[in-house]
């Protein structure tokens, strides 16, 4: 069976067989993955229509306990310049987006950034300021009582990248310390207390194959993850694999469009490494079906410190001040930036 007729076989089950992922991420071509982004474009407008949801990222600090190889905020990492946001800021960041139009806000930091107690008393906090709004987090493995904890004080959805579902990949990317396991017990333990849960996966990473990659697409398939974050590989500096090529947009936006035709209700975002490594990153994420964009409102002295991957972009329309830039970009081909929490259609 050739790509495209597993694109329709997918469009119309949700489902291949582990093989059949594998055949169609060899079979990426520039006129497969343009039929793929019309299916997944109609797909997704099905659903959704034409809305595009936007979360504000707030990046809370670069400490990180664990030491990721690819990661440029890794603990290894001497080069770094750490930064960790007081509750204050963090709260002044939100209102600041509240005022725009936000009504999702996004923590992200480094695992073990924050004191759990601190963790909980912003998130609080947040909830009684913002009750219109969705807490998302993403910040790394947890013990199942802190998930709870934050849960109870208002955070609704958790974020965090499986990075690869495949388990000898995965220790090639991670330290003995972690384990695939351990990431995918995480993300059940989330699901279980009532999270809205997120993984998503590095496009191009190294040692990475259309296999794992099969493994990947079969893992959000039967996970069925209510969000899906990929973007392409960018190596960053000081860490083991700075030498190592960029992933392709091309290709990440091909897997874009078999997600979409995997989970017609999924929320997935266009990733700011699409826009870092081509200027119509974010536009052309959108057009292959996504439907999430997440600009930065972090304090702007701090944005550059929060380096994953080098050159990450955190201005222009990547940055929440510059709303109406981001709006009328999308506007000009055919989507609509809307006010809402944007959560999952429960349609399909």
């Amino acid at each position: 069976m050739g790509a495209r007729e597993l694109l329709e076989r997918l469009s119309s089950e949700h489902s291949l067989p582990l093989e059949g992922y594998r055949e169609l991420v060899e079979g990426f071509s520039p006129e497969t993955a343009a039929a793929a982004a019309v299916m997944a474009d109609g797909v997704r407008r099905s659903v959704y229509g034409t809305d595009v949801y936007i979360r504000g990222l707030i990046e809370i600090g670069n400490i990180c306990r664990n030491d990721c190889l690819y990661c440029g905020i890794r603990r290894s990492n001497g080069s770094a310049e750490r930064y960790r946001l007081t509750k204050d800021e963090i709260l002044s960041c939100a209102r600041e987006g509240h005022a725009l139009g936000f009504r999702t806000f996004v923590l992200q930091g480094g695992e073990g950034v924050f004191p759990l107690q601190d963790l909980i008393d912003t998130v609080s906090d947040l909830r009684k300021s913002f009750p219109d709004s969705a807490i998302t987090l993403s910040l790394g493995e947890m013990e199942r009582s802190d998930y709870e904890a934050l849960f109870r004080a208002g955070a609704n959805r958790y974020l965090m990248r499986h990075e690869t579902a495949d388990t000898e990949h995965y220790g090639r990317l991670h330290p003995s310390s972690m384990s695939f396991s351990h990431r995918i017990d995480c993300l059940r333990t989330l699901r279980d207390i009532g999270y809205q849960v997120g993984c998503g996966f590095m496009v191009g990473s190294p040692y990475q194959s259309p296999a794992t990659l099969a493994e990947d697409l079969k893992f959000i398939e039967t996970f069925s993850p209510d969000m899906c974050g990929i973007g392409p590989f960018i190596p960053a500096s000081n860490t083991p694999f700075s030498s190592f090529p960029a992933g392709s947009v091309d290709l990440t936006l091909y897997l874009l469009s078999i997600i979409r035709l995997i989970k017609p209700n999924i929320l997935l975002p266009a990733t700011t490494a699409l826009g870092t490594l081509e200027k119509d990153g974010r536009e052309r994420g959108i057009m292959a079906g996504a439907n999430v964009v997440m600009p930065n409102l972090s304090p702007f002295g701090q944005r550059r410190k929060y380096a994953i991957y080098d050159n990450k972009l955190s201005g222009g329309a990547e940055a929440a001040e510059n709303l109406q830039m981001l709006s009328s970009g999308l506007q000009s081909i055919g989507y609509c930036v809307v006010s809402a929490r944007g959560d999952i259609r429960k349609t399909i």
